[in-house]
């Protein structure tokens, strides 16, 4: 196995703790480009890898306050729907209209996030103290938007960090570091009932995944550590243009391979 491979699972689990999505974006073309893996089956080993990053990158931010339970819950157990089903129907979607689609909502994401639109209510757990609770959540919304990033999840084998975040901020209220928290917990449900709709279809390296997985949660937790140190307004626009900047990626490698 290539020590470069091992080196970048490290960096994925950087940026994931850090910024609470991301990991998938970069997993899968680290699969395919530099570990050889057919599509599919990296699109399937990064849905483990970033499940269980995001579960050990969960829990410093969680120690240190930054998780809405209730909220990451609700939005999860929607999204886990959306992603099993999308897990089973992807081989009979086109590939490139999947990726066409999925770098425009990042585009659309990014630029909400720089503009820093939507309030942020303060740091809390499940919805206790000043801010939005989850009595006034718009559970309805958040339930749509769940399926529709689980959707994209189990497609493509994208953590959906970039659509989590800006849901929790714009619809639920959370400051963004409790957003990258609460986003960690909502990714780890909906990549592993991803991972779930694909192990019906794709073998997977077991070897390479935990490898892989193992280098990546080391930087995962490094990265949570260094998101409660970096400010708020900060971390959101630099989160806004990585998202930006990797959908303008997606966008010219879909129009090159079309």
């Amino acid at each position: 196995m290539s020590p470069v491979v091992l080196l970048l699972a490290v960096l994925v689990g950087v940026a994931l703790g850090l910024l609470g999505g991301g990991g998938s974006i970069l997993t899968v073309p680290l699969l395919v480009y530099v570990a050889g893996l057919e599509a599919k089956e990296a699109i399937a080993t990064s849905l483990l890898v970033v499940g269980v990053t995001s579960l050990a990158a969960l829990v410093p931010h969680a120690r240190a306050g930054r998780v809405r339970w209730r909220t990451g819950a609700v939005f999860g157990v929607a999204a886990m729907l959306g992603a099993y089903a999308g897990g089973r129907v992807a081989e009979f979607i086109p590939g490139t209209l999947l990726l066409v689609a999925f770098a425009l909502m990042m585009v659309a994401t990014a630029v909400a996030m720089i503009r820093g639109r939507g309030r942020a209510a303060p740091a809390g757990e499940d919805g206790d103290g000043p801010g939005r609770g989850a009595h006034d959540l718009p559970v309805k919304l958040v339930l749509l938007e769940g399926v529709v990033v689980g959707l994209v999840t189990g497609l493509v084998g994208a953590g959906g960090g970039f659509l989590v975040v800006p849901a929790l901020v714009l619809l639920g209220g959370l400051p963004m570091p409790v957003a990258v928290g609460t986003s960690l917990l909502v990714i780890a449900m909906k990549s592993f009932a991803g991972l779930a709709g694909y192990l019906s279809s794709v073998t997977i390296d077991w070897g390479l995944a935990f490898a892989v997985t193992g280098m990546a949660v080391v930087g995962s937790v490094l990265g949570a550590l260094l998101s409660g140190r970096v400010p708020q307004d900060r971390l959101r626009q630099a989160f806004g243009w990585f998202v930006l900047v990797m959908g303008v990626v997606v966008l010219g490698q879909s129009a090159l391979s079309a």
